[in-house]
C-alpha cells in the first residue's frame, strides 16, 4: 500500500497545525500496539546482539554500521515464524518499527568505545573504569535525545524533511506488512542462512572454538596425542610462508621490506567482505587506493630512508617494525590530514545544511494557528527538553570534569558549540542521510585545543560529546521518520530509543574489556592491547592523531611527514571539489582514502573483494525479474548483515572461550 504524504505545495503553504491535523486524521494508528512488552524485550535483546556486532566491526574498521533494516528483517522473520507455529501473534507494523528504533539506538551508542574514549586511553595510558564509561555515555546519549525532540516538530512535522535512511525503513516496513510478505520471509531466511554458514566458517578458523571442540569435547589430546588444536588459517598466505620456511622459497619484499611487516597479507575475512558489500565499490576502491599508496609505495620508501625504524620501548626492549608501528610512526599523519581536510571541505561545500536552518516560510505561506494541539497526548512534552537539556548539560560537563580531568570552564563553554554542531548534523541527516560527526567533532577538537593544548582530554572529551550527542539526536529523528510515516506515537519511540541506549551499554561495555582490554596472567589490564592485529582501532587512531597534533604542533615531525601532510591536504581539497563539480560522479573519496591508510591492508582488500563481488553480480543480474537480481541486488543487505553478524558473534564467542579455557 502506498504511503500517504503531503504534496510539495501543501508542505510549503499549510501551517503546522494543519499538517498535524492531516496526519492525525489520515495516518495516525492510535489503537495499534507499538511499545509493548514483547517489542521492548525483543528490541533490547536484538539491540544488544547488534550492538556487539557494531562494536566488533568498529574495532576492526572504525566504521559505524547501521542496523535498522537488519532489525526490521529479523523481527519480521522471527514473529512471522512464531505466528505460523502458533506460539505467538504476529508483530504489528508499529511493534516492528519500535523494535528497530531500540536496536538502532543500541548499535549507535557504542561509537565512543572505538573512537574518543579509546583515543583518550591510548594517549593517557589510563584505563577508564567500566562504570565511568557507562555513566558518561548514558548522560551524553540521553542529552542527544533531549536535544532532538524540539527539532522533531520543525524537521519532521513542519518541514517534512525526507530523512532518506529513515524513509527507507518506513518503505520496507510498509512493503512487508501491507504488501508482499513473501519478500520479507525470503530476506529473513537469506540472512539466517548466510549468518549460519559464516558462523560455521568462523568457528573453523578460530583457535578457541577448535580447542573447545577437539580437546574438551572430543578429548583428542588424550586419545590422538594432539598437542595443539587444528584450525584453518584465516590468513591464506600462512600456508605459503610455512612451506617457504621449509623449502627456502622466495619471500616477497618491497625495497627490502617483508610483505608481512607491511601488513600485506591475504585474508579471507567474512565480516570485512560484508562491510565492503554495504559500502559499495567507489568507497571500497578509494580505501584500497589509500592502502596501496601507503603500504606499497610510501612505507617501504620511508623505511629505506630511516624515517620509519625499529624503536626502543620505555622498558628498554626493541620494538620491531610492524604495520601498527608504520602507522603510528609516520603514516597516521598524512592519513588523518586527508580525512580531516576532506570531511571539512565536504561540509563547507554544503552551506544549505546551515542556511536552511534559518530559512523562514516562503512568501504566501499561512500563519501558524494558535488552536489546540492535537498531538499533545502523543508527542514528547517540550517541557521535558526545556528542563532536561540544562540539567543533563551541567551533568555532562560535571562528569567530564570529574572522570577525565577536563577543566569545568572548558566543559561548560564547549556546550553551546556542541549544540550548534548537533543541529547542523541533524539537518544533514534529514537532507542526505549523511551525519558529518567526524568533521564536526574535529571542529570541537581544534577549538578546545586552541584554548588548552596541554591536556588532551580537553579536546578529546568535548569532541566525543559532540559526536555522541549529534549521533543520537540525528539517529533518533531518522528513527522517528518511519514512525511518523506509518502513524506511530513519537513518545513511544523516544522511550524505545532510551531502552536501546542502555541495551547497547550493558551489552558492550563488559564486552569491550573482554575483546580490547583483556587481563593478563596476573590479572592486569593494559591499554597496549587496545590496538592489535585483530582490531586495528582506526577510529581511535584518527582521534589520537588529531589530539597529538594539537598538543605538539608540527615540532618533531620528519620533513617527509610534513611534505606528505601538505600533499594530502591539497589532494583532499582537489578530490572533494571534483566530487562537488561532477555532482558525485567522481569516484574517489578523500575520507575513504585516509581510512585505507589506518586500516590493515588485508582488511581493506577483503572489503574491496566484497564490494567488487556485489557490484559485478549487480551488473550481471540487472533484470528485476531474475532470481539473481532477487539474491544479489534485493538481498545485498541481508547477505552482508549475515556475513557481518555471523563472523562477529563467533569471533566474540571465540574470545570468551579463550578467556574461560585459559
Amino acid at each position: 500500500m502506498a504511503i500517504q504524504q503531503l504534496t510539495e505545495e501543501q508542505i510549503q503553504t499549510w501551517t503546522r497545525a494543519q499538517k498535524d491535523e492531516w496526519w492525525f486524521k489520515n495516518i495516525f494508528r492510535g489503537d495499534m500496539p507499538q511499545l509493548t512488552l514483547r517489542s521492548a524485550l525483543t528490541g533490547f535483546l536484538l539491540g544488544a546482539v547488534l550492538a556487539a556486532t557494531a562494536l566488533y566491526v568498529g574495532g576492526k574498521t572504525g566504521i559505524g554500521i547501521g542496523v535498522g533494516l537488519t532489525a526490521v528483517i529479523l523481527s519480521f522473520g522471527l514473529f512471522r515464524a512464531l505466528h505460523a507455529s502458533g506460539l505467538a501473534k504476529d508483530y504489528t507494523i508499529l511493534e516492528n518499527n519500535c523494535t528497530q528504533s531500540i536496536a538502532t539506538a543500541a548499535g549507535y551508542v557504542v561509537a565512543p568505545l572505538y573512537t574518543s574514549l579509546a583515543a583518550y586511553m591510548l594517549i593517557t595510558g589510563r584505563i577508564i573504569p567500566w562504570w565511568q564509561m557507562i555513566i558518561w555515555m548514558a548522560v551524553t546519549s540521553i542529552l542527544g535525545v533531549l536535544v532532538a525532540f524540539p527539532m522533531k516538530r520543525r524537521f519532521i512535522n513542519e518541514d517534512q524533511l525526507p530523512f532518506p535512511e529513515g524513509r527507507a525503513s518506513g518503505v520496507v516496513l510498509d512493503a512487508l506488512y501491507m504488501g508482499d510478505a513473501a519478500t520479507g520471509v525470503f530476506k529473513a531466511r537469506l540472512l539466517t542462512l548466510v549468518a549460519g554458514g559464516t558462523a560455521l566458517y568462523q568457528a573453523v578458523v578460530s583457535d578457541g572454538w577448535m580447542k573447545l571442540i577437539q580437546f574438551k569435547i572430543l578429548r583428542m589430546d588424550q586419545w590422538a596425542g594432539m598437542k595443539e588444536p587444528w584450525h584453518l588459517h584465516e590468513r591464506l598466505d600462512t600456508y605459503y610462508y610455512q612451506a617457504a620456511a621449509k623449502a627456502e622459497w622466495w619471500i616477497p619484499k618491497i625495497l627490502g621490506t617483508d610483505f608481512r611487516v607491511l601488513g600485506l597479507r591475504l585474508t579471507l575475512d567474512a565480516a570485512m567482505i560484508g562491510v565492503g558489500g554495504l559500502m559499495g565499490i567507489a568507497i571500497a576502491t578509494s580505501c584500497l587506493l589509500g592502502a596501496f599508496i601507503n603500504f606499497v609505495i610510501l612505507a617501504p620508501m620511508m623505511i629505506q630512508l630511516g624515517d620509519i625504524a625499529p624503536r626502543v620501548s620505555p622498558s628498554g626492549a626493541l620494538v620491531p617494525l610492524s604495520r601498527a608501528e608504520i602507522v603510528n610512526q609516520w603514516s597516521l599523519w598524512w592519513g588523518v590530514t586527508i580525512m580531516v581536510v576532506g570531511s571539512l571541505t565536504s561540509l563547507l561545500a554544503k552551506p544549505e545544511l546551515i542556511t536552511s536552518l534559518f530559512k523562514g516560510k516562503k512568501k504566501g505561506a499561512a500563519v501558524a494557528s494558535t488552536g489546540p494541539d492535537l498531538l499533545a497526548g502523543i508527542e514528547v512534552p517540550l517541557w521535558i527538553s526545556y528542563v532536561g537539556v540544562p540539567v543533563f548539560s551541567l551533568l555532562g560537563a560535571w562528569v567530564t570534569h570529574l572522570f577525565f580531568g577536563v577543566p569545568m570552564f572548558l566543559a561548560l563553554i564547549s556546550l553551546p558549540l556542541i549544540f550548534v554542531l548537533t543541529v547542523i548534523c541533524t539537518n544533514s541527516m534529514a537532507l542526505t542521510s549523511w551525519t558529518p560527526t567526524g568533521a564536526l567533532s574535529k571542529i570541537t577538537q581544534f577549538t578546545m585545543g586552541a584554548i588548552d593544548r596541554t591536556n588532551p582530554a580537553s579536546n578529546l572529551l568535548p569532541a566525543g560529546m559532540t559526536s555522541e550527542i549529534a549521533s543520537n539526536a540525528a539517529n533518533l529523528l531518522s528513527d522517528i521518520k518511519p514512525g511518523y510515516m506509518l502513524g506511530g506515537k513519537p513518545r513511544h519511540q523516544a522511550i524505545g530509543h532510551i531502552i536501546g541506549i542502555f541495551a547497547g551499554l550493558l551489552a558492550c561495555v563488559p564486552l569491550y574489556f573482554l575483546l580490547f582490554l583483556p587481563a593478563d596472567a596476573n590479572g592486569v589490564r593494559s591499554v597496549s592491547t587496545l590496538v592489535s592485529e585483530q582490531f586495528a582501532m582506526p577510529g581511535a587512531l584518527q582521534w589520537k592523531g588529531v589530539a597529538e597534533l594539537i598538543a605538539r604542533g608540527f615540532n618533531g615531525f620528519p620533513t617527509s611527514a610534513l611534505i606528505a601532510m601538505a600533499v594530502a591536504a591539497i589532494s583532499a581539497i582537489v578530490i572533494e571539489v571534483l566530487r562537488i563539480v561532477t555532482k558525485g560522479r567522481f569516484p574517489l573519496s578523500a575520507v575513504s582514502i585516509g581510512l585505507g591508510v589506518v586500516l590493515p591492508p588485508e582488511s581493506v582488500f577483503a572489503m574491496w573483494v566484497g564490494a567488487m563481488l556485489f557490484w559485478v553480480m549487480g551488473l550481471r543480474h540487472k533484470s528485476v525479474s531474475s532470481p539473481g537480481h532477487r539474491i544479489w541486488v534485493e538481498g545485498c543487505e541481508p547477505i552482508c548483515a549475515g556475513l557481518i553478524s555471523g563472523a562477529a558473534l563467533m569471533g566474540i564467542g571465540n574470545s570468551i572461550v579463550n578467556v574461560i579455557m585459559n
